[in-house]
């Protein structure tokens, strides 16, 4: 009798294990979900943008102005700094004397707060068209007068926060463009832009149910 009643000891005793283990995964379960839900959707902000630009093309002093206007899409946040998704187009209205450039990219934004302040670096590549003024430029036999090539553009700047949706921005890009017009064969263009920010609310709902 001694060996079995020790057996059915222990099967009980496993069995009670079991049967708590159980209980305990099943009640920490909608608590994690409860804490993970929320954190996700903080995490998402949307936002646009719109600037007057002015560009300096690089080209024999060629200059012209136009409109810069783009999205942002949140990624992650990591000890302060915030990684975005970024897209943006830039289409002149004022072509200039020598040149004008429209292009559309797209890449990463880096930013960090400073007081009422976001400050920002990116890194944008993608596809532009340069059109030539004045009947265009001959190189040997050939005459240009389009180029369409890729874009690479370093970037920095900040948004000024005035309210919860609304920031001002002021934006300089640093771009490598081919052409085959000069010997050096790719213009530097600098683009200067200023404009305003609107930040949508996406979180909304999270603040509701918080509260």
């Amino acid at each position: 009798m001694g060996p079995r009643r020790t057996m059915d000891s222990m099967t009980s005793c496993r069995i009670l294990l079991r049967r708590a283990l159980a209980v305990a995964i099943l009640t920490t379960l909608p608590v994690a979900y409860s804490q993970a839900v929320p954190t996700a959707s903080q995490a998402l902000q949307l936002s646009a943008f719109g600037t007057g630009t002015g560009v300096f093309t690089g080209l024999y002093g060629g200059h012209d102005a136009g409109i810069t206007a783009g999205v942002d899409l949140s990624l992650f946040s990591l000890h302060g700094y915030h990684a975005s998704a970024e897209v943006r187009g830039i289409y002149p209205f004022d072509k200039g004397h020598v040149d004008s450039q429209k292009s559309v990219m797209g890449g990463v934004k880096v930013d960090h707060r400073l007081a009422r302040s976001l400050v920002y670096v990116d890194f944008l590549a993608g596809r532009g068209e340069i059109d030539y003024q004045n009947g265009g430029f001959t190189v040997g036999s050939l005459k240009y007068i389009s180029t369409t090539t890729n874009v690479y553009s370093f970037g920095v700047g900040a948004d000024l926060n005035v309210s919860h949706h609304f920031a001002v921005k002021a934006d300089y890009q640093y771009q490598y463009w081919k052409t085959p017009v000069i010997p050096a064969g790719s213009v530097h263009p600098s683009v200067l832009s200023l404009g305003v920010v609107y930040r949508f609310d996406l979180n909304h709902y999270y603040k509701r149910t918080r509260q």
